[in-house]
């Protein structure tokens, strides 16, 4: 082009218009009135008169002006938009009879979302940001089955977490990850700082048999929120039209426990099983131990359009075939609610040459125990078990060790366990105290025959726990003696001897007459010194 040119495109990018044919001569510069302004006219060469140095906002008349007076044939602006005053200079450079030149836009690059950029500068400068959890009991499984307030947390979510069934039914088609173990979900919560909130989907109810109670520590840098669901056991006794404030309940998903003890102890319980035969399998199970005529009703997909509720008898449902998503609530007419020491002792399965600690003085050492619900008990020199039968029954949410080396005792110990289902009892086959070594500290010991080793036995098991009571049968003077002086020389500071002596009737012709038993002698022995 021939003739004067005004340049508006500021100083930053002059150079790049130096190649102009006469560039000196021809174009005259508007640029900010700074000293940096005007040291970059200077450095390309411009002189002082075909510098305009000025303070924007320009108006039509302003650019009309200032073409005329440098009588400009062009102007040279960018697409710069209302802000930058481009209509006001298109219209004065057609009033005053100049090109004009537009200096278009750079390409659009699609540039970072918000969430990746937080991520971005997450990772580049090490900011962490408190992102806000939500963890939501779904209900049985269904979107009808969930409440309003879940719902919402859903709705508003960033992304959702949780197995793939219920992220898929929540929330189809919204950013989720699929995780189940609480410390996954902790990691990805962890490694995704670009997302603000997170909903961790949980089946159930929040509170029952649920992994929140896992994850809630793991959460302790972020603002969590629990929201609670409808649980499968309110879900399956409305639908059966059962109250639920006395069911004991149990899970057998992913847990190695037996029901068996449960059903015999308690009028109704309900279970949550695992995988596809886990129904059928508890239904056999509950068949083996004598409880076949137990009710159960189960519930399949409860809340999905395929749910299904079955009621029968343990025996009848023993080879249907069940949803993996299935529970049960067990009815049972005749529990067992006996829980007082001292069962008969017909009731265990016995070895004619092992001892048995008869039922009198059985009743006697449970007492002196002192056994509490969840009490971790060893019992040295078990023999037969009878003894462990009854802390294990009494301790129901605890474990018995049993300690046994003979053979055919051990033998009758594991069928006593089995006879009364006992899934807290675990038979240790070996010679204390070496056997001993293994297991955990317990707070109750009960030592019926110690091979001579009665003061190694104690000292292991203080050194594992110091508070724990022990409770020693003697029946020989000088297991007494022994006894006697262990109490004195290991300082306990609550020390009782009680000396038992039973009688039991036999019959004698027309008459009963009464033969004594031989005395027992029971060591009490803690560092309380009120005993218990």
């Amino acid at each position: 082009l021939e003739g004067n040119i005004l340049l508006t495109t500021g100083s930053k990018e002059l150079d790049k218009f130096t190649g102009i044919r006469d560039f000196s001569e021809r174009v005259y510069a508007r640029v900010l009135p700074m000293e940096s302004s005007l040291e970059a006219c200077s450095k390309a060469g411009l002189s002082p008169s075909h510098i305009i140095a000025m303070q924007g906002p320009f108006s039509f008349d302003m650019n009309v002006a200032t073409l005329k007076a440098i009588n400009a044939s062009c102007l040279v602006t960018k697409d710069s938009g209302g802000a930058g005053g481009f209509e006001e200079k298109a219209e004065a450079a057609k009033a005053a009879g100049a090109r004009l030149v537009i200096i278009g836009r750079p390409p659009q690059v699609e540039g970072l979302g918000f969430n990746e950029a937080v991520k971005f500068l997450r990772e580049k400068y090490g900011l962490e940001r408190k992102a806000s959890v939500t963890v939501v009991g779904i209900g049985p499984g269904s979107p009808e089955g969930m409440t309003i307030e879940a719902k919402n947390a859903i709705k508003n979510a960033d992304c959702l977490i949780g197995a793939k069934r219920m992220t898929d039914s929540a929330a189809p088609g919204k950013k989720a990850f699929n995780a189940i173990s609480p410390e996954d979900i902790a990691g990805i919560i962890r490694e995704h700082g670009e997302y603000r909130r997170f909903a961790v989907l949980m089946s159930g109810d929040t509170g029952f048999y649920s992994g929140t109670k896992k994850l809630l520590p793991l959460l302790s840098d972020y603002s969590a929120e629990v929201l609670p669901g409808i649980s499968s056991l309110s879900c399956l006794c409305s639908k059966i039209g059962r109250s639920y404030e006395d069911v004991l309940t149990v899970s057998l998903h992913g847990r190695d426990r037996d029901i068996v003890p449960y059903v015999k102890k308690h009028r109704r319980v309900f279970t949550l099983t695992g995988g596809k035969d886990g129904m059928a399998a508890l239904c056999r199970r509950l068949t083996e131990a004598g409880l076949g005529d137990v009710t159960l009703y189960v519930g399949q997909r409860l809340s999905y359009p395929d749910e299904e509720i079955t009621a029968g008898k343990a025996r009848e449902l023993s080879e249907r075939e069940f949803s993996s998503l299935s529970v049960a609530l067990i009815e049972n007419p005749d529990p067992d609610f006996t829980v007082t020491g001292g069962l008969p002792d017909e009731a265990f399965e016995r070895v004619e040459s092992v001892p048995m600690t008869k039922s009198e003085v059985r009743a006697v050492c449970l007492s002196k125990l002192q056994l509490k619900a969840d009490s971790v008990c060893w019992d040295v020199g078990a023999g037969t078990g009878s003894v462990s039968v009854e802390m294990a029954r009494l301790a129901g949410n605890g474990h018995v060790f049993a300690v046994e080396k003979n053979e055919k005792a051990v033998e009758a110990l594991n069928k006593n366990r089995e006879r009364f289902a006992l899934d807290n009892l675990t038979v240790t086959e070996g010679a204390a105290p070496d056997a001993c070594r293994p297991l955990p500290a317990p707070d109750r010991v009960f030592i019926g025959g110690s091979g001579g080793k009665a003061g190694e036995i104690i000292k292991l098991a203080l050194s594992k726990n110091p508070k724990a009571r022990i409770v020693a049968t003697a029946i020989t003077l000088e297991t007494v003696a022994e006894m006697t002086a262990l109490s004195k020389d290991m300082g306990f500071t609550g020390t009782e001897v009680v000396s038992l002596t039973a009688a039991r009737d036999r019959k004698a012709g027309p008459y009963r007459l009464m033969t004594g038993q031989n005395p027992v002698y029971i060591f009490t022995m803690t560092f309380e010194d009120n005993g218990i």
